[in-house]
Formats: structure tokens, C-alpha cells, sequence
């Protein structure tokens, strides 16, 4: 029993020193475990701690980045704004006042919005704070800030005046409250009509003339074409109305009408350009009202939570009034000019339209931008246009010709042009030596003609043979009109003709032939030229020129378009006065004979300087055909030459050798359209002789010069001789140089040889004809004495007498300078000498009565009145009447 208590007790204590030894086993195992927790615990602590740090320093770098970021943002979304605020409020419409001035708009450019402040951002410099109003909308001034609210009033009005072009802003003031005072900066432009104001009980007027305004501007400017002004003026590229801005500040309540009126102005006004500025009055909520409260806190633009603004201070008082008197002097001064191009049609739609039918052209621009259009057709076929000197007739025909010239092409119509004034400015039509292009539809431009009035009646007759042309072509094709004639005949060359003559009157001026046929030769042509497409544009200075068609009712009544210019008289009907008030750059177009129903007043573009013409010249004439020919161009101030002489450059010897059958003297250039030459035919004939009469020594020679040369040319070397007298010491250098240029076929003689020479020749003609011989006499009466003596049985005047009678039968001329009639005269025989050996002379300052019966048919002489160098050719063989020719200018 023992030794069982013992082993059991044994098992115990072996099972219990286990047990024991587990535990404490578990026990170290369990402290190493709680030390390494304890170790995990603090580690786990240190990387707690550090993350704070590390994310607030993310935090940081990223709020630094987010912060940079929305920095330049701001500043790149300010730069922005401001680009934005410049384009949109160009020039003076966004300037300060430090630099401020008037910029105006191109024309059809949009006003764009106007500043009244700036919009403070931090970090960049302030953006400009803007204000849609003309042709936007109406602003609404609310707040206690009332310097503030006159500060913007000022500002808007400033600046819309300064960026539309002077007199398009017209201001309409109601200032019941300070009776105008709020407006007194702008008061100048009252003297243009720019500003008027509204006393107090005229608001209701006020607003009923701004509907009826807008009621005229929807029905008859934009007529459903367009929506808008601003819509119009960028299609067509013109503003018809003028904006009007009404400045409403204070007054008392509205009644109902006033109310309605205001509701219609504020939703239709914007569209017709009639704007609202109104202060301590409400308006009614619509999208082209912008709101600006300005209170003593601070202005909002958008109402009382909009966007906040710093107001800009008002304009300096002396730069509103400055400012105010310029446009006001601009406006007073009249209106400018359109541009030129406003006429003409793109290029691709030049040369397009056919005058078949008539020529339709616009002249300018009528009072609600849509263009005044002319016709020349069969009505109204001719022109009438007057006005004093100065107020634009060269121009409103340089606008004129242009606008035709851009549409029809050469062959659809032809210009010839005559000018009587003093002056070049028609020059440009023609080639000239600093440009030479021409207008290719003009066929002959006259200009300094005020002395030539033949040259005029020779435009009157080419244009009434060109006329009886196109008759008997229309007689043959069995039609009447030109557009018919044109129908059956298309390759034929019928195109319009219109004859421009300014200052016509001098044409018509005097008792004379010339005035005499001109004035029929006009009536004739006014009175069929319309059915052969020949049309008369007439146009004169002074009340005269209207005066010369007066008593020719017929004449006057074929002028049923009238074109009158500020100040015209006696163009328009009797009770017709539109033309006292208008302005500079307009005219009154009535194609109804001057009655007051056909009245249209045009804005005449600026369309006669250089530079606006030249480049519309320049296109067309690249446009030309490559044998068309430049138009003639026949300067009365010029001296002609020899040399270009087309006559002359035709002339040549036979091409056998021979001597010509009947040569050909040219004495001149005929004062006519076709730039032809005065020429003297030398057949084997009786008195086919020349004399030149006068004392103007110059004249002389060239007309003898011109005639030897001309001689020459058609012979060739050695077949004729050229006997030259000089007597006359002032006639020595051109006959010099005549006789070194003719060589071997010219001999020279003076007054000591001259008698032998008629001798020689006068013993001469007894055989038969010989080769041809030109005596050329320079002052042949100035030998008077020497050729008194007697050379055998004859004196040398006896002699002279004999050649010029029996020499042209023997091809022996005499081309001889008298200095005066009597002189001639006398060397011929004495006063009842006859003259027939004389069959052709030049009359230069020897006057009409001195020529007598027998040296010009019937009695009395010709109707000739000497002027510088001018000459009367006489043919006696040809003419029935003289013609005035121009010497031809020395030839060295």
C-alpha cells in the first residue's frame, strides 16, 4: 500500500515538475512575445508620428501647386478679358481718359460696348468693366452713388460720341431735376443739331417721337430686309440712320401712356439704333437692358449681386467740351464724302451689264443708305447738272463716269468729253506721261478749250454724223430704236455714246456762227440722239449756261434729268428750291424735269483725286481689248507737234522714185475730234499758192516750216528744189534750220538775192513744167523795195506776180509771209488788185474784216477773231467756210 502511495505520489511529482516546466516555458515564450509586441507597439508609435509631418508636407506641396496653378489661371483668364475688353471696346470706347481721343469706327464696323470702369482682381491689373449700348441695348443707373451715376452718364456719352463717326450720335437730354444741367459738358454739340433737350411735361412727347422713329426706321430703312441696323450696315457696308441716344435723368411719375411708349422703345429700340440711358426711372425687365447700381459701398454692373466694379471718375470737363466743339465744327463744316467704291460693283461683276436698253448707274447714296440710281435711255435721255464753282460738278462727274465705266464695257458704251474751263483735272482719262494707262471707253477728252469753241462744234458735228450713221443703218434694218438696231444687226459696233461738255454755256456764248450752229446742231442732237443711243450730260457753273438754253424751250425740254448741286439755280422748276439747303457732297437727282415729286437727294462720293480714281483707271485698262486704241486727247494750252502729227507720219515719196502727182503741204492741226491736219494740195492748177498773213512771227514760220517739211517728205532726193527767202531777221533761226535740214534740194537767198531768184524762176516758166519748186518767202513783203527795181523788163514784184500766176500750172508754188493784208496787197498789184493767184492763205492776227470779199466769199469777211497762236485756213478750192487750225511747234 505504501509503495503504491509512494509511486502515485512519485507520477504526481513528476506530472506537476512537467506541468511545472511547461508553464514556465509558456511563460518565457510569452514574455518574448510581449517584448517583441512591445517592440512591433513602439515602431508602429515612431511611423504614426511621422505621418502627420509627411502628409502636411504633401498637403502643402499640393496647395502650393493647386495655388500656382489658379494663379496663372487667373492671370492668363484676366489677359484674357482685357484682349477681349480691347477688341471689344476699341480705341476711345476702352482708353482712360489720361490718353483719351475721338477714334471712329470704320464704316459698317461694329460701336462695340463702352467703359465705365474696371474689374480689380488680385494679383493682375485691373480689366476694363464694359457697357453694351449702341446697337446693344439701354443702361438703367440705379443707387444713392449720384456722382457716381453722372460719372458714367458722362462716360457712355463721351465715348459713343468719340467712336462714331461725327454727327452718327445724336443726344435728346431730359433733365427735368437739374434742367439740362447734367448734360452742360455736351452743350456745344447743340449748334450741329447733335443735342437737343426736353423740358419739364416733355417726356411723353420725347417718347412718342422715339416710337414713331422706330416705327419709320422698321417700315421704310430695314422694309423686312433685315433685322437690324447693325444687321444692315454689315451687309451693305453703310449706317443710313444715325444712332439717337435719349439720356432720361429723373422726372416725375410715368403715366400709363408714357409707360407703354417706354416698354415699346426699350424691346424695338435697340434694333433701329434709339437707345436708352435712364436715371430715377425704372424700366422694365428685358435681356438689352444692363443694369449698374452704383452705391456709396461700391457699383455692381448687373444689379445689386453683380459684378463688383471700381468706376472710372468723369471725363475731364474741358476734354468733353473740346471734344463736343470738334464734332460739332466737323458737322457744321457738312458731311464727308462716301468712298468712291461704294459705286462700283465687285470686280468680278465689272463689264457685266448690257446697254442695250439704256445705261443705269448709281450716283451716290439717298438718306436711307440705299443708292440713288441714273439713267440714260430712252427716259430721261440727256443731262442737265448745275451748281456754283466749288461745290463739287467735276467730282459728281467723275463719280458718274466711273460708276458707268465699271459696268458696261467699251463696246457697250463710248465716252467723249469736253471741258471749257481753265484746267487738267479730265486729263487722267487720256495717256499721259506720269501714267499711261486711259479710261478704255473714252474716245476724246478736250480740255483747256475755254478759247476753242470751234472744237466744241466739231464734237457737235462728229456726233450728228455719227448720229445720220446709225440712222440710215436703223432706215436699212427697217427699226427705229438702237436696241432694235443692235437685235438685228449684233456685229455691228453700236455702242452708247454719251458727250459730256462742261460749261457748256461757252459754247453757246455770243451772236456768232459758232454759237449759232452749235445751238442747233445741240437741239438736233437732243432731239434724236435718244433713239440712236446718243446721249448729252451738259453741266455748268453759273446761271448763264442754264440762261444760253432758255430761249430755246425745245431744246431745254429734252433735259429731263437735272442733277443740281448746293446752291444751283434755274436747273431745277421754277418752285423747285431743294437745291438752297443742301449740304456739301449732295446733289438733287430729278428725272422729272425739275418737279418737286421727282426730287432724290444724293451723297455724292469723293471720286475726282488721284489716288481714288487711279486705281479703278488701272483695273479697267488692264481689262482693255489688245488693239484698243488710247482716246485723243486735245489740251487747248498745247502746241502740237509736227512730228506725231498722224498726217504727217502717213506722208511718203512714190515708191518709184518719182515725184508725187499732187503733194501735199501740211499748215497745221484742224481744230477737230479726228486730230487730223490742215493740208494745202499743189496740183498742176491755177493759184495753188499759200500766203500766211499776220505779224506774229513765230506762227509765220511754223506754218511755212511745217509745209516745206511736209513737201520734203514726199519727195525724194534731188526731184524737187526748196528756194529759201529770208528776209525778215526774227524769221532767221527757222529758216536756218529748214534750209540745214533740206541739204542739196534747198538754196538760200536774202534780201540782196532775192531779186534774182524771182528772175531765175520767173524766166523760168516759159519752157514747160519742170521739176517741182517751192518758193518759201519769209517776210517777202519786207523786199518790197529791192524787188521795185527793175530786172530788165520787169520789176522783181511783176515777176512774183507772174510766178504765182502761171508757176502752179508749171509745178512752181510760192508759199510767201505777208505781215499784213495791205501789204499783200500791194505787192500783188494795189488795193484793186485781184487776188485769184491766191488760192489758199492763213489768216493769223489779221482780223476778218480786214480779208475782204476778195480773198473769202460773199461780203464782209470771215467771222474770225484772232487769238495766240490760232489761224484761219482758207481753200479756196475746197472750203466753203475757214478753219481754225494750230500751227504746228518748232521741229527743233
Amino acid at each position: 500500500m505504501a509503495d503504491r502511495r509512494g509511486q502515485l505520489a512519485s507520477r504526481v511529482r513528476d506530472t506537476l515538475a512537467e506541468a511545472l516546466g511547461a508553464t514556465r516555458t509558456r511563460l518565457s515564450a510569452a514574455h518574448a512575445e510581449l517584448t517583441a509586441g512591445r517592440e512591433r507597439l513602439a515602431r508602429v508609435q515612431r511611423a504614426a508620428a511621422a505621418v502627420p509631418q509627411r502628409v502636411g508636407a504633401q498637403r502643402d506641396r499640393r496647395i502650393a501647386e493647386i495655388d500656382a496653378r489658379y494663379s496663372a489661371r487667373i492671370a492668363e483668364l484676366a489677359r484674357r478679358a482685357a484682349d477681349a475688353a480691347r477688341q471689344e471696346a476699341p480705341g476711345c470706347a476702352g482708353t482712360d481718359w489720361a490718353g483719351w481721343a475721338p477714334t471712329p469706327a470704320r464704316r459698317a464696323e461694329p460701336p462695340g460696348a463702352l467703359r465705365v470702369g474696371t474689374v480689380a482682381i488680385d494679383g493682375v491689373d485691373p480689366v476694363p468693366a464694359l457697357v453694351p449700348l449702341l446697337d446693344a441695348g439701354h443702361v438703367h443707373l440705379s443707387g444713392n452713388d449720384r456722382a457716381g451715376c453722372d460719372a458714367v452718364v458722362a462716360a457712355l456719352l463721351l465715348r459713343a460720341v468719340g467712336r462714331a463717326d461725327p454727327g452718327a450720335v445724336r443726344l435728346i437730354g431730359y433733365d427735368p431735376d437739374q434742367l439740362g444741367g447734367g448734360l452742360a459738358g455736351f452743350a456745344p454739340l447743340g449748334t450741329a443739331g447733335l443735342l437737343t433737350f426736353v423740358g419739364p411735361g416733355g417726356l411723353g412727347p420725347l417718347l412718342d417721337d422715339l416710337v414713331e422713329q422706330i416705327r419709320r426706321i422698321n417700315e421704310t430703312v430695314l422694309a423686312g430686309e433685315y433685322a437690324s441696323l447693325r444687321e444692315l450696315a454689315a451687309a451693305t457696308g453703310r449706317r443710313p440712320e444715325p444712332w439717337r441716344v435719349a439720356v432720361l435723368l429723373g422726372g416725375e411719375e410715368l403715366n400709363r401712356h408714357e409707360r407703354g411708349q417706354l416698354d415699346r422703345v426699350v424691346r424695338a429700340g435697340a434694333a433701329c439704333g434709339v437707345h436708352l440711358v435712364v436715371h430715377g426711372a425704372p424700366l422694365p425687365e428685358d435681356p438689352t437692358v444692363t443694369r449698374v447700381v452704383a452705391e456709396a459701398s461700391g457699383a455692381r454692373i448687373g444689379g445689386s449681386a453683380g459684378l463688383p466694379v471700381r468706376l472710372d471718375p468723369p471725363p475731364p470737363a474741358t476734354l468733353v467740351t473740346e471734344t463736343c466743339r470738334d464734332v460739332a465744327a466737323r458737322v457744321n463744316a457738312g458731311p464727308p464724302p462716301t468712298p468712291f467704291t461704294d459705286l462700283l460693283p465687285p470686280p468680278e461683276l465689272m463689264w457685266r451689264e448690257d446697254s442695250a436698253d439704256g445705261l443705269t448707274a448709281p450716283i451716290g447714296e439717298g438718306p436711307h443708305g440705299r443708292p440713288v440710281r441714273v439713267t440714260l435711255g430712252d427716259y430721261p435721255p440727256h443731262a442737265l447738272i448745275g451748281g456754283p464753282s466749288g461745290t463739287g460738278k467735276t467730282n459728281l462727274i467723275f463719280a458718274w463716269i466711273g460708276a458707268l465705266a465699271a459696268r458696261y464695257s467699251p463696246a457697250e458704251l463710248e465716252f467723249y468729253l469736253l471741258d471749257f474751263k481753265e484746267g487738267v483735272s479730265f486729263a487722267r482719262f487720256a495717256q499721259g506721261r506720269r501714267d499711261p494707262s486711259w479710261l478704255p471707253h473714252m474716245r476724246l477728252v478736250g480740255i483747256n478749250v475755254n478759247t476753242d469753241r470751234e472744237f466744241g462744234l466739231a464734237l457737235l458735228r462728229f456726233l450728228a454724223e455719227e448720229l445720220r450713221r446709225r440712222a440710215d443703218a436703223a432706215k436699212k434694218h427697217e427699226v427705229t430704236k438702237l436696241a432694235e438696231l443692235r437685235a438685228v444687226d449684233p456685229t455691228g459696233h453700236w455702242p452708247r455714246i454719251v458727250a459730256v461738255v462742261d460749261e457748256f454755256q461757252m459754247l453757246l456764248a455770243g451772236r456768232d456762227v459758232v454759237a449759232r450752229e452749235a445751238a442747233d446742231l445741240l437741239e438736233d442732237l437732243a432731239r434724236r440722239g435718244r433713239s440712236q443711243g446718243i446721249h448729252l450730260v451738259l453741266a455748268s457753273q453759273d446761271v448763264r449756261g442754264i440762261e444760253a438754253l432758255w430761249g430755246r424751250p425745245a431744246l431745254v425740254a429734252q433735259f429731263t434729268l437735272r442733277i443740281a448741286l448746293p446752291k444751283a439755280l434755274r436747273i431745277l422748276a421754277e418752285r423747285n428750291d431743294a437745291a438752297q439747303s443742301l449740304p456739301r457732297w449732295h446733289a438733287v437727282v430729278n428725272a422729272e424735269s425739275g418737279m418737286v415729286e421727282g426730287n432724290e437727294v444724293a451723297r455724292i462720293p469723293s471720286a475726282s483725286d488721284w489716288e481714288t480714281w487711279s486705281g479703278l483707271q488701272h483695273r479697267l485698262w488692264r481689262m482693255r481689248a489688245p488693239d484698243a486704241a488710247p482716246a485723243r486727247l486735245f489740251d487747248g494750252d498745247a502746241i502740237p507737234r509736227l512730228g506725231d502729227a498722224p498726217d504727217f507720219r502717213a506722208l511718203a515719196a512714190p515708191p518709184d522714185g518719182s515725184a508725187p502727182r499732187n503733194p501735199v503741204a501740211l499748215l497745221g492741226e484742224i481744230i477737230d475730234v479726228q486730230s487730223r491736219s490742215a493740208a494745202l494740195r499743189l496740183p498742176r492748177a491755177p493759184g495753188r499758192n499759200l500766203a500766211v498773213l499776220g505779224t506774229r512771227v513765230d506762227e509765220a514760220c511754223a506754218v511755212l516750216d511745217a509745209a516745206a517739211r511736209s513737201l520734203a517728205r514726199q519727195h525724194p532726193p534731188g526731184t524737187a528744189r526748196f528756194s529759201i527767202a529770208c528776209l525778215d531777221a526774227d524769221a532767221d533761226p527757222v529758216a536756218r534750220a529748214l534750209y540745214d535740214d533740206l541739204a542739196d534740194d534747198a538754196a538760200w537767198y536774202d534780201e540782196e538775192t532775192v531779186g534774182e531768184l524771182m528772175a531765175e524762176t520767173a524766166d523760168g516758166l516759159s519752157g514747160g513744167p519742170g521739176s517741182p519748186h517751192y518758193l518759201l518767202l519769209f517776210a517777202v513783203d519786207a523786199a518790197a523795195g529791192a524787188l521795185a527795181v527793175r530786172a530788165g523788163r520787169r520789176t522783181g514784184l511783176e515777176q512774183l506776180r507772174r510766178i504765182m500766176h502761171d508757176g502752179p500750172e508749171r509745178r512752181t508754188h510760192v508759199l510767201a509771209w505777208w505781215r499784213g493784208v495791205a501789204r499783200m496787197r500791194a505787192d500783188l498789184g494795189g488795193p484793186a488788185a485781184r487776188t485769184d493767184q491766191i488760192g489758199a492763205w492763213v489768216a493769223l492776227d489779221a482780223h476778218g474784216g480786214e480779208l475782204g470779199s476778195s480773198l473769202y466769199p460773199g461780203t464782209g469777211g470771215p467771222d474770225w477773231y484772232p487769238r495766240p497762236w490760232r489761224g484761219l485756213f482758207f481753200d479756196r478750192a475746197v472750203h466753203r467756210t475757214g478753219q481754225v487750225i494750230i500751227p504746228y511747234g518748232p521741229s527743233r
